[in-house]
């Protein structure tokens, strides 16, 4: 009687679970990406009753500053969405860039994702494959870069990409990922360091 008593209080205190696997997509349950920590799995949310709550649940602030951001922020970049940037993650000659300031980064980041804030954006282009030069930087090997920040409504990365192509930086070489941290979670994939 009491390991019945003990097994129904214990699926009373379960978060409840999809009857179907919640998935990445019809082919994938999850993502390992490698991160200066170790392998992270990427996966979505299991509990159908899971819900954004806090920051992450606000749909409305103020504009300026918080206003929606161009599909593309600039010519020739382009805007993937989730899965491209899953794809992204597992390539490891491509460096996908938080560029949140580092308050946002440390309260939670996608997996992998490297922090490199987008009002210091330019002076770190070193660290992706650009050679300073009297003019600034030559960004002849430049790496392959997918940058995001926090949401549709965040400036950060489209401010940082267009200082990064200002600075030289080919625009073919980035991506950006506009739905950024609120579509991240909204979709329920793993989160680091929250």
């Amino acid at each position: 009687m009491f390991l019945r008593t003990l097994s129904a209080a214990a699926l009373i205190a379960a978060p409840a679970l999809a009857a179907d696997p919640v998935g990445i997509d019809a082919d994938r349950l999850s993502v390992t990406v490698e991160t200066p920590d170790g392998p992270v799995e990427i996966a979505r949310d299991p509990n159908p009753d899971a819900m954004l709550e806090g920051e992450w649940a606000r749909t409305s602030r103020a504009c300026p500053p918080f206003c929606i951001q161009p599909m593309a922020p600039a010519d020739g970049v382009e805007t993937i969405g989730e899965l491209e940037l899953l794809d992204a993650l597992a390539d490891p000659d491509v460096t996908v860039v938080d560029s949140r300031t580092s308050d946002w980064f440390e309260g939670g980041t996608i997996p992998g994702a490297v922090n490199m804030p987008w009002d210091r954006m330019t002076d770190r282009l070193g660290e992706l494959g650009c050679e300073p030069d009297f003019d600034g930087w030559d960004c002849t090997d430049a790496a392959q870069v997918v940058l995001f920040c926090n949401g549709l409504w965040c400036g950060q990365s489209p401010t940082a990409i267009r200082q990064m192509i200002a600075a030289g930086y080919p625009a073919e070489r980035i991506r950006y990922y506009r739905g950024g941290m609120q579509s991240w979670r909204m979709l329920g994939l793993t989160v680091t360091g929250s």
